[in-house]
């Protein structure tokens, strides 16, 4: 029998969410409105005059040759953080489940760099592979390998992507862990006896049963790689070199608060907002389907 909630006033439900409701507008809808309607003005060089433009901005966007190679990168890092954050941070929470004595002192330890700021987590970064200074780069001279980010576009995108990776790995690891926590360990004792190995109860149990906890993870980790992921890029490659780490949220930076162009930029986040709601909706409509609640 389902249970259901009754309020005595009718008000009463309406003046909880009251306050939700207030944030989400001023928040989100107000700067979402505010950023559509300047993505059809265009302010002269001086900064005094706002004209309106209509969709103007938008087709020059599209013809900018810069702006659709910053779709590719975007992609290249999206992924890339994704499958890095997520996999590193299974890894983690599944070795760190089995951990029996000291258990409490891994798992703290994993969680710390989530408390770093993004900034600071890309600039530990920065010296770490700095190619003059970075003990990292110094190391992998020593291989054989010619590491100098500054220089190679390769490597700068690897580089922002562990960098945003690695940030992000505690936050995954706290559900990972989480998620497997949960799981009755009878089914796991169950599947042994049955003679099941290690590997095969991982993906024919424990991985099925994660479904729900990756296919969230998936969704805020896709959302974090295109907006979160700014300051550790301007940190480490400020975009570049030559464009090659240049983001759609960098680029929006970087034309409005560097080339002074409003029109473009807003129209910019724009086309950024619609990306990632569609890209939440795809992943909800499709990748849903596949996940065992």
């Amino acid at each position: 029998m389902e249970k259901r909630v009754v309020f005595r006033s009718p008000w009463l439900p309406y003046l909880l969410v009251f306050p939700q409701i207030v944030i989400t507008v001023v928040f989100f809808f107000l700067p979402a409105g505010q950023a559509l309607w300047q993505s059809m003005l265009q302010q002269d060089a001086f900064g005094i005059n706002l004209d309106f433009v209509g969709a103007e901005n938008f087709v020059t966007l599209w013809n900018d040759p810069n702006y659709i190679e910053s779709f590719q990168v975007t992609a290249v890092f999206a992924i890339g953080v994704t499958v890095v954050g997520l996999s590193v941070a299974l890894l983690l929470a599944y070795f760190a489940d089995r951990v029996v004595r000291a258990a409490t002192g891994y798992k703290t330890l994993l969680i710390w760099p989530y408390a770093v700021a993004p900034a600071v987590a890309g600039v530990l970064w920065m010296f770490m592979f700095n190619p003059t200074l970075g003990v990292v780069s110094y190391a992998l001279r020593k291989v054989g390998v010619d590491w100098n980010y500054l220089l190679d576009s390769n490597q700068a995108l690897a580089l922002v992507v562990l960098a945003a990776a690695w940030k992000q790995v505690s936050y995954n690891f706290l559900f990972f862990l989480a998620g497997l926590q949960s799981i009755p360990k009878s089914l796991i004792e169950a599947a042994a006896i049955d003679g099941a190995g290690p590997w095969k109860r991982f993906w024919s149990i424990v991985f099925p049963l994660l479904s729900p906890t990756t296919f969230f993870l998936l969704v805020i980790n896709v959302v974090y790689a295109f907006f979160d992921t700014f300051a550790i890029i301007d940190a480490v490659t400020h975009g570049g070199p030559f464009n090659s780490t240049n983001t759609l949220v960098y680029k929006v930076f970087h034309d409005g608060f560097r080339g002074m162009d409003i029109g473009g930029s807003a129209a910019q986040s724009v086309v950024l907002m619609v990306i990632v709601i569609a890209l939440t909706v795809v992943q909800f409509r499709f990748v849903e389907r596949k996940v065992q609640y």
